[in-house]
């Protein structure tokens, strides 16, 4: 899965507000970390034999979603009746975003509560897998809908001009769409809504948005628009950068954020590799004879290389043998054999390779791009970056002469 089929998906639909009458198609709770999260929470209870429809109360109630939305969002224990409709609301807008958007479905309402259903897996996987994916999703989906929905050079002409004023008559505009199109009755309601749908495209195109009910003092970057940042993020730590894959989700500021984005990234690469590869070793030698690849191994070690250790493509699935014998001589999971972390390297690329560029129906849970940032923070230099698409055969050449150079391992 990539932007391309993600804007194929949302290119077959159509999202014109004037005739949904949706003012719900996003809503105050839909920031990328948030609906990033949701969605993994949805995959992990389907995954774990949840049935369909469900409703928001049967995501978060599950064991998966309790321990981490309190660990990652800092939010208290959903199981306290003060707790409800807090809990209602944070996974409920998100999951009617996905239904509008056409990932999920809504099936109706049952005791005045709404039935949700998976409509693409795919695509909820992908939005699913990391926080850039979600945040790549919302911009290209919102775009859509602005443009199906005539608001499009609106938006455009504030993007362009960048003042207080264009900014107020763009609220204006948002504003009197959504009194006249949607059960939205007032300016304060929809400029609540405003925010979301700005801010995510202002970062995507670094430009002003808006704060505080004005124009922002600076362009809008992802650390302003993630969902709970003075809780959960240094306030200090924001930096008005772009949106790159070195800083959009820096290294994790608590412990509990960083293990679990490590642990779902090895949850997905396990389940791909028992489905797609069934369960095999990604190296094939002595060790993966007749043995399952049960250890999902960072080709960079984790603690060394905190910053790359949620990649899938910092990951590979091997056997027990030849992660704790090859890959960390005689267990010890402090050190590295550098010749056997080149052979990671060399059946990894081979691995991305196949599920790029022949691919034969599996879902593409790798990127060309996030490759290489992997090998320039793991092997310290600058040179994959600049790589064209797809030269695998750099890759390997290159692979090959820094990985032998003095490095952090």
């Amino acid at each position: 899965m990539n932007n391309n089929l993600v804007s194929r998906f949302l290119e077959e639909r159509n999202y014109d507000v004037r005739i949904s009458g949706n003012g719900r198609w996003i809503d105050q709770k839909c920031a990328f970390d948030a609906v990033c999260f949701v969605a993994d929470c949805i995959m992990d209870y389907i995954q774990n034999g949840g049935s369909q429809p469900f409703q928001s109360p049967n995501i978060w109630k599950s064991e998966y979603a309790i321990t981490n939305v309190q660990n990652i969002f800092c939010k208290p224990d959903p199981l306290r009746r003060t707790t409800l409709d807090e809990y209602n609301k944070f996974f409920r807008q998100p999951m009617k975003m996905l239904a509008a958007a056409g990932v999920l479905r809504e099936d109706g309402v049952v005791r005045n509560t709404i039935q949700f259903s998976v409509a693409n897996m795919d695509i909820l996987q992908y939005i699913a897998l990391r926080e850039r994916n979600a945040f790549d999703f919302l911009c290209l989906y919102i775009e859509k809908t602005l443009k199906d929905s005539g608001l499009w050079d609106s938006f455009e002409t504030f993007f362009d001009e960048q003042t207080n004023d264009a900014l107020q008559s763009l609220k204006d505009t948002f504003a009197a769409f959504c009194i006249k199109y949607t059960p939205i009755n007032t300016a304060v309601e929809a400029s609540r809504i405003f925010t979301k749908v700005l801010n995510p495209l202002a970062c995507k195109y670094h430009k002003k948005g808006t704060a505080k009910g004005k124009i922002s003092p600076s362009m809008i970057t992802y650390d302003k628009i993630i969902y709970n940042q003075t809780n959960w993020r240094d306030d200090a730590a924001g930096k008005d950068k772009n949106v790159a894959r070195g800083d959009f989700v820096p290294v994790a500021q608590t412990d509990d954020e960083y293990q679990y984005r490590v642990s779902r990234a090895i949850k997905y690469l396990r389940q791909f590799n028992d489905k797609y590869n069934d369960g095999k070793s990604e190296i094939l030698d002595r060790f993966s004879v007749g043995e399952k690849a049960t250890h999902m191994h960072h080709i960079f070690p984790k603690h060394r290389y905190q910053e790359i250790a949620e990649y899938l493509e910092n990951l590979i699935a091997l056997t027990s043998g030849q992660h704790l014998q090859k890959a960390h001589p005689n267990g010890n999971t402090s050190a590295i054999d550098k010749d056997y972390q080149y052979t990671c390297l060399i059946a990894k690329t081979d691995s991305i390779r196949k599920n790029l560029m022949d691919n034969h129906g599996e879902p593409v849970i790798y990127d060309f791009a996030d490759f290489m940032y992997v090998l320039d923070v793991g092997l310290e230099t600058d040179y994959f970056g600049a790589l064209p698409q797809y030269d695998f055969g750099a890759v390997l050449t290159l692979s090959l002469i820094h990985i032998s150079e003095p490095t952090r391992h």
